[in-house]
């Protein structure tokens, strides 16, 4: 049934572009249904463009500033597997240092001590606090800090104190925002216990700690979670925090699954850099391991073209993805599988990655991981047959940066 879902969401691909910004090379991928034999293509570009001539017609392909292509360097290469269904050619590309600094989508990096911000929720736009002027902005420890303390202390655990905001504190967590409540969250903010999970209930090892869950009164959207009475923490996957600009109104909401896939995207290159991990595993709040990422790098820039839109006079921007895309068209190329899955080469990886403590934890909530995986899975979709997969895994794109993402699947 899940391959007959999966080939439902897959389409042809007409052309697929990707280069590597650190290598100055790039692969370009032709669907033989748009072209039957390497003659048929032609590859020419200019500054930041790149123009592909088939017998259907011209594509011209919209490349981020300061990339552009290498004339005469596009070559034909063997296609493996799926000779019968794509053209592959190598080709060049001259990539000019930027000196323009990249807006960051990392909330975690741009939040800062002295500044003004508002919190909105990211479903409906409702303000949620008033604004705030931290006077401290604090990372948390890492995010399993708690597991290693046996290794450190020959005596009860010492850090068993639950590390809480002052009233102007800001406490950053991997995935989260630590604040001090104030009296707009009595209008703004509900707060209901969990239902407990009916398999935690029958087993008896674990303990069935309720959580208190933090909701918009406005549109019931769960935020994050009461971690004491006076204290919330915001998942940030459901808030837009912005810079408190005079009595500016807020803009409407982004599309939630750009939001998701941006907001992931930029969180993962974020740790990625700051710990050196390339691996992840995405979890629910309880500890269950729902999704694992690998991140493969972080400088591919990729087009992706329907069949059914190659051929005519349009201008394709790249990327033409599963979603609306701001012009820029870097990604994070990653693979992936989801822990749900029941066949034996994916519990084996699954059961591997437990056994041996692989993956940093994200923590996000259930219905958050469920958005990621289809955000993944629809990304998937857009690659050609033979980018799809990489051994038992599998590849996809995330939006980064204002940017995309790119996965494959195990």
């Amino acid at each position: 049934m899940a391959e007959l879902e999966m080939a439902a969401k897959t389409h042809g691909v007409g052309v697929f572009l990707e280069l590597r910004k650190r290598l100055q090379s790039g692969l370009l991928i032709v669907g033989k249904d748009v072209a039957r034999s390497p003659t048929d293509v032609v590859v020419s570009g200019g500054d930041s463009s790149l123009l592909v001539c088939t017998p259907r017609g011209e594509l011209s392909l919209t490349l981020p500033a300061g990339v552009s292509f290498e004339p005469g360097s596009c070559v034909p290469t063997p296609a493996g597997e799926s000779c019968g269904e794509e053209l592959h050619f190598r080709l060049r590309v001259s990539v000019k240092p930027s000196t323009e600094e990249e807006a960051s989508d990392n909330v975690m990096e741009t939040l800062r001590a002295k500044e003004t911000y508002c919190f909105h929720c990211q479903g409906c736009m409702t303000r949620l606090l008033e604004d705030r002027v931290f006077k401290r902005v604090l990372p948390l420890p890492n995010g399993n800090w708690n597991a290693l303390v046996d290794d450190w202390c020959c005596h009860p655990d010492p850090f068993a104190k639950k590390l809480l905001p002052r009233a102007e504190d800001c406490l950053l967590g991997d995935t989260f925002l630590l604040l001090n409540r104030d009296s707009s969250c009595e209008h703004t903010l509900t707060v209901e216990e969990a239902p407990v999970d009916s398999e935690d209930v029958q087993d008896s090892k674990k303990s069935c700690r309720r959580v208190a869950l933090v909701s918009c009164k406005s549109c019931s959207s769960v935020l994050g979670e009461a971690v004491a009475p006076e204290t919330v923490k915001l998942y940030i996957t459901q808030v837009v925090v912005e810079r408190a600009v005079g009595d500016r109104e807020p803009e409407t909401s982004p599309n939630r699954s750009l939001f998701v896939e941006k907001t992931v995207a930029a969180r993962l290159l974020g740790l990625s850099s700051s710990m050196s991990t390339f691996h992840f595993s995405v979890q629910t709040p309880d500890g269950k391991a729902f999704l694992l990422l690998w991140l493969l790098n972080s400088d591919s820039i990729t087009a992706s073209v329907p069949e059914t839109c190659v051929g005519g006079d349009s201008s394709v921007d790249s990327p033409s993805l599963h979603s609306p895309s701001p012009a820029a068209a870097t990604v994070l190329k990653l693979l992936y599988t989801s822990c749900s899955d029941t066949s034996i080469q994916q519990r084996d990886i699954v059961d591997s990655w437990e056994a041996n403590a692989i993956g940093h934890a994200v923590v996000l909530p259930l219905k958050v991981c469920e958005e990621l995986l289809e955000v993944i899975e629809d990304s998937n979709s857009t690659l050609p047959a033979s980018m799809r997969r990489m051994r038992s895994y599998e590849v996809r794109r995330v939006l980064c940066y204002g940017q995309q993402m790119m996965t494959k699947a195990c």
